[in-house]
């Protein structure tokens, strides 16, 4: 009798190779973009199969970077991230699915302690290996979240 084995791989965020942005409206005239500069994420695939993965995600809401020292200050106060309390916003995957390069990730986002439902729609952009040797996937993905 021939058993089938399914290999689990484990994948983590290149930092020097990723972002998180974020754009938001101000006064409905203008627009801000920031990011965080401190996140990571970790990925367990099993087998080749890409819906079968598990995705966790965590940003640092302390990292915020809008370029306005004032305004990052706010950000990080209890009007909105309240990064005393609530140093890290996270988001976990429910479930994924698509196929060749169009996917989405659904799962668990929490911020500030309240945990809702998101969908990320993002695009697989495929695999490589370095010039050291390292496999690498890469993904860019985007989602709108109302506070």
């Amino acid at each position: 009798m021939e058993t089938a084995t399914t290999t689990t791989t484990k994948w983590a965020i290149d930092p020097a190779h990723s972002e998180v942005q974020f754009k938001v409206k101000h006064l409905m005239i203008s627009t801000v973009t920031g990011s965080f500069k401190q996140f990571g994420a970790e990925a367990e695939l099993e087998g080749d199969d890409l819906g079968n993965a598990h995705v966790s995600f965590w940003a640092d809401t302390a990292s915020i970077f809008t370029n306005d020292e004032k305004r990052d200050a706010h950000l990080r106060s209890p009007d909105f991230f309240d990064s005393e309390q609530f140093p890290k916003l996270t988001f976990t995957s429910t479930r994924i699915e698509g196929s060749g390069s169009n996917w989405k990730v659904t799962g668990d986002l929490t911020i500030k302690g309240v945990t809702k439902p998101v969908t990320v729609p993002f695009e697989f952009g495929g695999a490589a290996t370095d010039p050291f040797g390292n496999d690498r996937i890469g993904f860019e993905g985007q989602v709108v979240v109302n506070r």
